[in-house]
């Protein structure tokens, strides 16, 4: 792949103080959404194994209904997560969209519930995508399930509903992906579709519609799957949110558009953004190479010509996200190849092939990164930026396309068709 790089003057940069707002961690260091506590991929359990098997370090395995690839989200004693189960007929004519909660000890199914239903008629999905990918998030009290376009729901920790909202309806191209965050008393996500892309926010009392920004015109194709991350800079609460052909931030309380940064010809972008250093990094999207941009979270407008600080096209991934280890970011590429960064110059430390095709993402706990590649196996390796050392792997021998959840001591880890817990 090509690469560039192009440096800008930091002067005062990490003088800023510029904090994560995210949840907290829970008591228990539990997994409350699909990157964790801090929505950047990092945990604080100790212990987790760098190399297991479906017959090595297994607590229990259990068999999932239907299909999905959200991951799992884990809350003092209790795994959440989504899957799409087909009606009889062949093909099928609907899709039973369910919100599952499973025992985290003993892997028991307490309740299993259908929230929406999905008519088949005109929908599709990406072969390595489902109609239950988006990744639920928990404040402890209740669980919000999102469905995409086909709806988002509140539910209590016994099963029962407490509110729906179905009335934000897009045409997604490959099915929906991007997981909801929290805003204060918000939930947002965004509806980047085919046409009339927008991000929105629900009251998260109420499921009554808070806000709804319509993206910046741009050209086709407009589809995206990105996960916002909500971040305080210069003095101002973010919601930073990758969209097709651009990058913008948004005021939290307000929807209102703050800056963006343009990335043209680049879409369907997945990674999650990241923010430490005071800088936004964010992956862009296809086609062609992706790139890594870093950016000065502080501007108004149109800031693509004055707030990249470096940008780089080598070995960046279109579907994993990326972690910041100290001062630096690592980056796992779709076709396995793994890579080190200066987090503020962007300059490489090392690059390393792993074996596989990859669409999960990065994750984080005391020096040590997993990740599980598409074929199901999980390699382990050093947060060091001197070399690229090697810590374990194994093979769970299915198809995995869902991130690890780090909770509890142990891995909670979705296959094609079984959850595992491993310690």
């Amino acid at each position: 792949m090509r690469s560039s790089f192009r440096g800008l003057a930091l002067v005062g940069l990490l003088a800023t103080a510029l904090l994560v707002a995210a949840p907290g961690p829970c008591g228990a260091e539990g997994w409350p959404d699909f990157r964790g506590p801090s929505g950047q991929g990092h945990s604080a359990t100790a212990g987790l194994p760098t190399s297991f098997s479906p017959s090595d370090h297994v607590r229990w395995r259990v068999a999932l209904p239907g299909k999905g690839w959200s991951t799992p989200i884990i809350d003092e004693g209790r795994v959440f997560l989504t899957t799409a189960v087909p009606s009889g007929e062949n093909p099928p004519a609907k899709q039973s969209l369910r919100a599952l909660c499973l025992d985290a000890t003993t892997g028991k199914t307490l309740w299993d519930r259908e929230l929406f239903s999905k008519d088949m008629t005109t929908a599709k999905s990406h072969t390595k995508n489902s109609f239950a990918s988006p990744s639920c998030i928990t404040d402890g009290r209740h669980v919000f399930f999102h469905f995409g376009p086909d709806g988002t729901a509140a539910v209590d920790r016994d099963g029962t509903t407490v509110w729906s909202n179905d009335s934000l309806g897009y045409d997604p191209q490959h099915g929906a992906g991007s997981s909801p965050i929290f805003v204060g008393n918000l939930l947002a996500f965004t509806g980047d579709g085919v046409a009339d892309p927008f991000i929105a926010a629900l009251d998260r009392g109420t499921g009554a519609l808070s806000w709804k920004t319509a993206r910046p015109e741009m050209p086709d194709p407009k589809w995206s799957f990105c996960t916002p991350l909500l971040v305080e800079a210069d003095g101002r609460r973010q919601v930073v949110s990758p969209a097709g052909h651009m990058v913008c931030s948004y005021d939290a309380d307000s929807g209102r558009e703050l800056w963006r940064v343009r990335y043209p010809n680049k879409w369907s972008v997945v990674p999650r953004p990241i923010f430490s250093h005071g800088l936004i990094f964010v992956c862009t999207g296809y086609d062609g190479p992706a790139e890594l941009l870093a950016i000065k979270p502080d501007g108004e407008g149109d800031v693509t010509d004055s707030h990249v600080v470096w940008k780089t096209d080598d070995n960046i991934p279109h579907n994993p996200s990326p972690v910041i280890v100290g001062d630096a970011i690592y980056l796992v590429a779709d076709n396995g190849i793994a890579s080190c960064r200066d987090a503020v110059t962007g300059k490489l430390h090392w690059r390393h092939r792993l074996g596989g095709n990859f669409s999960s993402s990065l994750v984080h706990a005391g020096g040590t990164l997993w990740i599980v590649s598409e074929q199901g196996v999980c390699t382990a390796f050093a947060a060091d930026p001197a070399e690229y050392r090697e810590l374990g792997s194994g093979d769970m021998g299915e198809q995995v396309l869902a991130s690890l959840a780090p909770a509890e001591g142990a891995f909670f880890l979705r296959t094609e068709g079984h959850l595992y817990r491993i310690e």
